[in-house]
Order: structure tokens, then sequence, then C-alpha cells
């Protein structure tokens, strides 16, 4: 399904909550991904959003990889919202974005 980790999805929501501490940690860590995970990441976000369904998630991938013209970190930073629609977009794929959320704290 996913190459990006749950975890790695949770720890990116997180550091988006507390964007005025943690903008160039967040940065950095989204930067360190590949450009598979940085895909599924953005792809996560737009089922978040409800761009795209769950059962669509396959397209919403490739989509992030062929429109793919700013950095993704510049990208998912300056999306409002962002934390909030990560964890919605783990959910709708099946995965308790809370759980995975506790796991790390």
């Amino acid at each position: 399904m996913l190459e990006i980790s749950a975890r790695k999805v949770a720890q990116v929501a997180l550091m988006a909550r507390e964007l005025d501490r943690a903008e160039g940690e967040l940065r950095a860590f989204i930067d360190r991904l590949n450009e598979d995970e940085q895909a599924e990441l953005v792809a996560v976000m737009w089922v978040g959003r409800e761009s795209f369904f769950a059962e669509d998630l396959a397209e919403a991938i490739a989509t992030a990889k062929t429109e793919a013209s700013t950095p993704c970190a510049d990208y998912l930073i300056g999306t409002p919202h962002l934390s909030d629609h990560l964890e919605n977009g783990l959910d709708a794929l099946g995965i308790s974005a809370e759980d995975v959320e506790n796991d790390l704290m």
C-alpha cells in the first residue's frame, strides 16, 4: 500500500502542529524522505483534504509525482491545516492516526 510508514506521516503531522518552533526540523525531515515517500506523503494529505478518495491513492501518488513543481517541504508547509489533512488521510486509509501519534509520544 504505502512505502512511507504511518509513523513518518504522523511525525510530520505532529511537527506541523508546532510549526512556529519546528519548521526547520520539519523541513529537514521531509527533505530526508526519498521521492516515493514524499509523493506518498502529499497523496495522504490530498486524501485527507478530500481531493482524492482513499481508493484512488495510487492515482494520487502518481499525480503527486508528475505534478511536483516545488520542493515537497515548501508545498506541504504552505498547505493550511496540514496536520489535520495528514491525520484525516491516515484515518481514511484505515490507519488510526491517533494510535500512531500516541506511540510517538
